[in-house]
């Protein structure tokens, strides 16, 4: 992939501004409002049913996160998912603990059958479970993911249609065909909770401007894992000093940087 199309994609975000439509969970819905801000959309955290078609009509995308699950907000997620495709808008899902509990799994797997995401962003563990390939979750976090995860991202890919990115010491994204690893980032990234979640967000607001979504996935790993070397850099002395500089090295980041600084490899 030429960095100089992340570079471009990064200036059509920055210049447009889209809102992000988020329906997330509620332990790391501050930071997904701000993260996505700092990248250059605007979002919004809205889940009440009685809005859902208003609202996601308007949108540039659809950021949909299980992370904290409950059925009202699984009908929200349905109906705005309806909505959105009908109007052709991305839709990125977040399968967060997918595999964890039979509940968790089958919601996914629901999203996914009856809204054909346009992204399916999670980490190995996840995305494992969710190719039938195994994959072991605990809570939130992987345990264990299949063996050959890019076969099994290819897989998933060609089943669902959609762009899936699995995230991990280099993180992977393939739509079927073409695949991606991008080795930007840093292991504090792993402390702080909600980076998952906010990667998701970056996803939607470069998916909102992109004609390929492969293209939006790629360059908003790539980002977020570059804003986190940075972080890292800049004198973080533990991950609380490093997540408030998280916020601030996305902001400051420019299309220019990215293309410098991006690590994307074909694979």
């Amino acid at each position: 992939m030429d960095n100089s199309s992340l570079k471009e994609l990064f200036a059509a975000l920055r210049n447009s501004r889209p809102l992000i439509h988020h329906i997330t969970n509620y332990v790391t819905v501050n930071d997904c409002a701000n993260i996505t801000l700092c990248i250059g959309a605007s979002p919004v955290m809205a889940d009440a049913i009685e809005e859902m078609e208003e609202m996601t009509s308007i949108a540039g995308a659809l950021v949909l996160n299980i992370g904290t699950l409950n059925s009202r907000t699984v009908e929200s997620m349905l109906l705005a998912g309806r909505v959105a495709r009908e109007k052709d808008i991305p839709i990125i899902l977040d399968p967060v603990g997918a595999g964890a509990t039979s509940y968790r799994t089958k919601t996914a797997q629901t999203l996914i059958e009856e809204l054909c995401p346009s992204v399916i962003k999670g980490n190995a563990g996840e995305i494992s479970v969710l190719a039938g390939a195994g994959g072991v979750v605990k809570g939130v976090d992987s345990c264990d993911a299949a063996d050959d995860l890019i076969s099994v991202c290819k897989s998933l890919a060609r089943e669902t249609g959609a762009v899936v990115m699995a995230t991990g010491k280099n993180d992977i994204a393939t739509d079927g065909i073409t695949s991606y690893s991008v080795s930007n980032g840093h292991e504090l990234m792993d402390k702080v909770s909600g980076t998952g979640c906010m990667l998701s967000s970056v996803t939607g607001s470069f998916s909102a401007v992109a004609s390929d979504l492969l293209t939006a996935s790629v360059a908003a790993a790539a980002a977020f894992g570059i804003a986190g070397e940075r972080a890292a850099a800049d004198k973080s002395y533990g991950p609380y000093s490093f997540r408030t500089k998280l916020f601030d090295k996305v902001s400051s980041l420019t299309p220019e940087d990215l293309a410098a600084e991006a690590k994307v490899d074909r694979i």
